[in-house]
């Protein structure tokens, strides 16, 4: 029995979200790696220089994201992903074989650069795959792999802590070195998959998108309905961008309905990290610490929070395309500021370490596990969903691209912020985070409006049409329905057809 067409798409959007797996492992394992006791014995280094290995890998996957903008385009959406899958490998097998620091600052940047392709191309190719009905549980496997990532790396780092001696390589080689093994897979085995339809036909090669169309959504039959209404759409609005719209990076920034596009998916991945996702990732261990916790059982409480996170983002797959983007996005971010307001308070009130109320300071650990359940069940996977699909096919892989860098940009600042921050000024640190997730909310309910369902070729419209100001207008009178009517008229057709045959 062939698989149901949607089942399928969604099948290989999980095999290509294994790039999303490595950027989430490499997050979670890296701080366990440089704390162990041989890295330090071996490398000894600098608390600058160990921050330094996060910041270079943020700084590789900045300009992955660039360079994998340009290429998306020009070698298409599978081979880009190869490309970042060989560099991450590479990156990977010179962490694991480091002999000197620099050695591995040098691994740490190539995996960043591959990494940075990854996660700008994936949800890109997911969106350019998936029928619009389930685009947005498709994206959001982004988040959701990403989070399988970062548990396998909290249990692979609490394993290696446990089972090799104080004095071993193995225990930072090996952790590192299992990242190499989902890498090499999405290598070797990314070609076997179709090619986006949408980059096919926008190349010249309209009869291998039909066919993939086809194989797609309709069990390879190219006379189905669906897929001649959306091979017409497709072809229809790319002859329509070859003429009118944005072609180049400048014309993303001088053309309103792409700007307007631009501006929203870089605000989102920006407003991201001012969630204060990095900064309470970062704090939490150090409140363990303060509380009595030993390591083995912090590296255990935060297995626990990953899981947490998975259940949310599992969560998200299900619902968003029920629940729609605009309302999950603000009340996100009115959820996130919620539960940073508690945990400052809490904070403020009872700072850890300097005071015996040992029930104030588990209530904090819950708290955190709650803003990540909020986080991880909305403005994480959305920071993947909506700038993937709101582009046109001939400025998608730029728009998506230039938005990952804004992320990669706003994750390195605060990386380096928040260490130094905390130290300064404590608790108020976290009353920005207040302020962003609200004034966050605020933004997208003025700014954002929904985009569930409305096909790739349809997005156009909505941009060039609605207001900038979203409380103002009437969502449905901006709902083209053009590929219903398009799927329409070829049954009309065919109906036709066949009764003249009669």
């Amino acid at each position: 029995m062939p698989l149901n067409p949607k089942v399928y798409q969604f099948l290989i959007s999980v095999f290509a979200s294994v790039g999303s797996i490595l950027y989430g492992y490499d997050l979670g394992v890296i701080a366990g790696a440089i704390a162990s006791p041989d890295f330090k014995s071996r490398f000894n280094p600098t608390a600058s220089e160990s921050g330094a290995v996060v910041s270079v890998f943020t700084g590789g996957a900045f300009f992955g994201a660039a360079v994998a903008g340009a290429l998306g385009d020009i070698l298409g959406r599978r081979l880009t992903i190869l490309v970042g899958a060989i560099i991450f490998l590479l990156g990977g097998g010179l962490q694991t074989g480091a002999q000197s620091l620099h050695y591995f600052y040098g691994g740490r940047v190539i995996a960043g650069l591959g990494v940075g392709f990854l996660v700008m191309i994936i949800p890109l190719y997911q969106a350019e795959i998936a029928h619009p009905s389930i685009r947005g549980s498709v994206t959001a496997l982004q988040q959701f792999m990403l989070g399988i990532g970062a548990l396998v790396a909290s249990w692979t780092t609490y394993g290696c802590n446990r089972n090799f001696p104080d004095d071993s390589s193995r225990q930072w080689r090996i952790s590192l070195g299992i990242q190499i093994v989902p890498a090499g897979v999405l290598a070797l085995l990314i070609m076997l998959f179709p090619e986006s339809p949408r980059w096919l036909i926008d190349h010249g090669k309209a009869d291998a998108g039909l066919r993939t169309l086809a194989k797609l959504h309709a069990h390879g039959n190219e006379q189905d309905p669906w897929v001649q209404a959306e091979f017409e759409q497709i072809r229809d609005q790319i002859s329509f961008e070859h003429e009118n719209e944005a072609k180049s990076y400048v014309e993303l920034f001088t053309n309103r309905s792409s700007f307007r596009r631009l501006l929203l998916a870089t605000a989102i991945q920006a407003s991201v990290q001012m969630t204060g996702v990095s900064a309470i990732q970062y704090y939490s261990p150090v409140i363990f610490s303060q509380i009595g916790i030993s390591t083995d059982n912090t590296l255990k409480y935060q297995g626990i929070s990953s899981v947490l996170a998975l259940v949310a983002q599992a969560t998200c797959i299900a619902l968003i395309d029920r629940t729609g983007r605009r309302w999950a996005m603000i009340g996100g971010n009115l959820a996130n500021c919620l539960f940073f307001t508690i945990a400052t308070i809490m904070l403020a009130v009872f700072p850890p370490g300097s005071t015996s109320n040992a029930s104030a300071s588990w209530a904090f650990i819950v708290v955190t596990w709650l803003y990540n359940i909020s986080f991880s069940a909305t403005n994480g996977p959305l920071s993947w969903i909506v700038p993937a699909e709101i582009f046109d096919t001939r400025t998608r892989s730029k728009g998506v691209s230039i938005g990952v860098m804004v992320s990669f940009a706003f994750n390195t600042m605060i990386g380096q912020v928040t260490p130094i921050a905390m130290g300064k000024i404590g608790w108020r640190f976290y009353i920005l985070f207040v302020v962003c997730n609200f004034t966050n909310a605020v933004y997208f309910w003025a700014t954002q409006p929904e985009t569930k369902k409305r096909p790739l070729e349809e997005m156009n419209y909505l941009f060039t049409n609605a207001p900038w100001f979203v409380p103002t207008m009437n969502m449905k009178d901006f709902e083209v329905h053009d590929l219903e009517h398009r799927v329409e008229e070829v049954e009309r057709k065919g109906s036709i057809t066949r009764h003249d045959k009669l």
